[in-house]
């Protein structure tokens, strides 16, 4: 018998990013429409040069789901803030919503 699992679900982000609060509760929103828990986000703060690097974390906020980023692009690694595309092209500092509300679905439904 098949049984479901829950995505993994990582927020990753540094203490210089006035982002991080904003990211999470679109992310939070996000998984409660899509049926998952909120309270399954894992809360990683990347604090040095050399964990980015070791994490490949290009800026903060980055969203993991099961370790791949939905929204990756061409960005440097390190402890800087991310810049995201919306769907309509305009630069954001966390991801569009439509799109991270996609990507959800994209997990839970595979």
């Amino acid at each position: 018998m098949l049984r479901w699992m829950e995505p993994r679900i990582e927020l990753l982000w540094w203490d210089g990013c006035p982002s991080t609060e904003r990211a999470l509760a679109d992310l939070r929103s996000a998984l409660r429409e899509a049926g998952v828990d909120p309270a399954s986000i894992q809360l990683r703060e990347v604090t040095s040069n050399e964990q980015a690097e070791r994490e490949r974390f290009p800026g903060s906020p980055t969203i993991r789901i099961n370790g791949r980023d939905p929204f990756p692009g061409d960005v440097s690694i390190g402890l800087s803030c991310r810049i995201y595309r919306t769907a309509d092209g305009r630069a954001s500092p966390t991801p569009d919503p439509d799109q991270l509300r996609a990507a959800i679905a994209r997990e839970v439904a595979a």
